[in-house]
């Protein structure tokens, strides 16, 4: 006799859903993405976010409630790109892929719990809820996610490369490094959709937006990406480079020192249908791309290359021509006072092992790179190791902090010769410190000590014979340039030329010393002081110094925009027909911008600030203007223009200024300042303001 089968038959129900809450405030501050407010989703790949949905009938029942989930995002979603995402709900949350997970007891209201794989592309998705509906949300990259490929491990580092709204930027001289405050303002009203509109608006998207879209779950891509969209010169871009030798100057458009921040300008560019803004120069292509990196997740800083070399031809060799009195003939090869560009935190599984972490990113359009101008990513320590086949554009990045300088004479009978030249470039790569704003030397991982076997191995490696060849030698006569410690704006100073003679005989020689101003760029303006001396004798290890005065008489009216001035001293030996070129690039400083708080800073109280400034020339002011820059979002309300100062300022007399402003939200902040006027412009100046509660 058969005995009976006991049959249990399970009926499977779709969860019918009424309506929902998202629960932006929790969610965005769990996810580190509550600056950008919460009136909506902004979540991190790769980490659960929960909502809470209500049910029109029905309850939730375990293992028999279904729901049906699809997450999507670009205009074409495919499985096959990666694009579009089906799950429904599982027992518990797999961090690793997309899914689904009900955190609730049975009932009527159901706390889901959802969570996108670690490597999904970002931007904004669509997530259907079965038959009921489509919520909205945007993915970013994941700095605090283990299976991020951006994931860094210091809270300290996260702070500062993600979170942190104000920064440094280092300019002036490698000898006298000038800290420049900047807002990167990445989490202020409209910026992250001004920045994934950015990412709509390339080339690749335009021509092909699934395979595109695809690819932004990838930070290498999206950083190549963004190099070439900050400037304009393939694209839509955002930035219209133009440097101060142009001879239109800044006219229809700003003046790139005038800029405090990125967020006035990614504003601008939306605002003006996504046509170029005009100006930009290395800092600020470099600044705004940090700030878009960061608006996406990617932990992003500046930096700044002390006499960076622009290398057109992949020899690693600048050329440089000058004239007999040293000055030099222009030439599409520079040595850059300084340059800016930005290095990105990630892993490179499309490397061998060891080349993970910060990478490098140029967004200032100099050289292309497959066809568009763009550089990078490219690992710092492939620099360092003189990898020069790894992706992306090495030996230009390699060239920017290694490049061997050789100098040649044009002389008045068209003939040239080589000079004894002791130019190195890539001195001082400096960023802002984590947690201060100090600055910190990261020289050393970019380059192996000088003379040391490393460096040696890294130039063969590099073909770099030249710079192996340049290092071997040491010459007779030796010239420098010193100078005075204290070198203002507005004051009278010397510079010297020191010829020591380290031979066992006398020398009689001719100097040339001359100075004219310089842009950061390279360019020459006109001539600050010359002297010429045509029998200088030095017996047997004697040692001369030349003075040189710098007026500011002569100077004031020739300065550029970035204070700069050039040194240039040629030594010629009448024995050997040999000559020998020092140069040196002074910055002169500007005046102290003092920021006083007047009164205890608190949340939500108006608070004032009295700024100073002390003219510093020989010579009255006029036109003066202060102006005022703080974060709208997070700290400090202001965005002020303060009006133009009804009175001259005379020599040595303070122009002064008070401003009103009242704090939102707790915290450090930096007020940051600009003085202008008819003779002093450009000067910049900053007060940390810490808000209590």
């Amino acid at each position: 006799m058969t005995k009976p089968v006991c049959v249990l038959l399970f009926f499977f129900k779709a969860l019918d859903i009424d309506r929902w809450n998202l629960e932006c405030e929790f969610n965005n501050l769990d996810h580190r993405t509550d600056l950008n407010g919460a009136d909506r989703l902004i979540v991190r790949r790769g980490q659960p976010f929960s909502i809470s949905l209500y049910l029109r009938s029905g309850s939730y029942q375990p293992g028999v409630s279904t729901l049906d989930c699809v997450a999507e995002t670009g205009p074409q979603p495919s499985e096959q790109y990666g694009t579009r995402a089906s799950f429904g709900l599982s027992a518990n949350i797999d961090t690793s892929r997309w899914s689904a997970a009900v955190l609730s007891p049975p009932g009527d209201m159901v706390a889901l719990s959802i969570c996108s794989a670690p490597d999904a592309p970002i931007g904004r998705y669509t997530l259907t809820l079965g038959q009921a509906g489509r919520i909205e949300f945007i993915l970013l990259f994941n700095p605090w996610c283990s299976a991020d490929v951006v994931y860094m491990d210091s809270e300290a580092n996260l702070a500062e490369y993600v979170l942190a709204q104000d920064g440094i930027i280092f300019q002036g001289d490698y000898r006298y490094p000038v800290p420049i405050p900047w807002n990167f303002g990445q989490f202020e009203s409209g910026i992250l959709d001004i920045c994934l509109k950015l990412l709509d608006m390339n080339p690749k998207c335009l021509r092909n937006p699934g395979k595109d879209c695809s690819g932004r779950r990838n930070p290498i891509y999206v950083s190549r990406v963004l190099s070439a969209m900050v400037n304009c010169n393939d694209d839509k871009g955002v930035l219209w480079g133009r440097w101060p030798e142009n001879d239109e100057g800044y006219k229809g458009g700003v003046n790139p020192l005038l800029w405090k921040g990125s967020v006035e300008i990614l504003r601008n560019w939306e605002k003006q249908a996504c046509a170029p803004v005009r100006f930009g120069q290395c800092w600020v292509f470099a600044a705004v791309c940090c700030s878009v990196s960061r608006a996406l997740g990617i932990p992003c800083r500046v930096i700044t290359n002390y006499l960076s070399a622009h290398d057109t031809n992949n020899n690693l060799v600048i050329e440089r021509r000058i004239d007999e009195n040293g000055d030099l003939i222009r030439s599409r090869e520079m040595i850059w006072n300084y340059h800016c560009w930005v290095e990105s935190w990630m892993t490179r599984p499309d490397l061998k092992p060891g080349f993970d972490g910060w990478q490098a990113s140029d967004p200032t359009p100099q050289e292309k790179s497959e066809n568009i101008y763009c550089c990078g990513p490219v690992p710092v320590r492939a620099i360092k190791d003189g990898e020069l086949t790894f992706k992306y554009d090495a030996p230009f990045v390699f060239a920017e902090v290694n490049a061997d300088v050789i100098t040649f004479m044009k002389k008045k009978d068209g003939s040239t010769s080589e000079v004894m030249n002791t130019t190195a470039v890539g001195q001082k790569i400096s960023t802002k410190r984590v947690g201060s704003d100090d600055r910190e030397d990261i020289t050393h991982l970019y380059k192996y000590p000088e003379g040391s076997n490393e460096e040696r191995e890294t130039f063969k490696k590099a073909n770099h014979q030249n710079k192996l060849l340049h290092q071997q030698g040491d010459h007779g006569l030796h010239l420098t340039i010193k100078v005075s410690s204290d070198m203002r704006k507005g004051c009278d100073f010397d510079v010297f030329a020191v010829v020591t003679n380290n031979t066992q005989s006398e020398k009689k020689c001719r100097l040339v010393f001359g100075s004219c101003a310089l842009s950061y760029n390279g360019f020459l303006g006109g001539s600050c002081g010359f002297k010429d001396l045509l029998n200088v004798e030095l017996p047997p290890g004697a040692e001369r110094r030349v003075p040189l005065r710098l007026n500011y008489s002569k100077y004031g009216s020739q300065l550029t925009e970035h204070n700069l001035i050039r040194l240039a001293a040629v030594l010629f030996d009448y024995a050997t027909n040999e000559a020998t070129l020092a140069t040196r690039n002074i910055v002169l400083e500007n005046p102290q911008i003092i920021v006083r708080i007047l009164g205890e800073p608190k949340e939500n109280r108006k608070l004032a600030a009295e700024i100073t400034l002390k003219n510093p020339l020989p010579e009255p002011l006029e036109a003066c203007c202060f102006s005022i820059e703080g974060n709208k979002k997070k700290k400090i309300d202001v965005y002020i223009n303060i009006s133009t100062l009804a009175s001259t300022v005379g020599p040595g007399e303070d122009a002064k200024a008070k401003v009103y402003f009242t704090p939102t939200r707790s915290g450090l902040r930096k007020l940051v300042v600009n003085f202008d006027s008819d003779k002093l412009c450009n000067v910049k100046g900053y007060r940390n303001v810490i808000i209590g509660k």
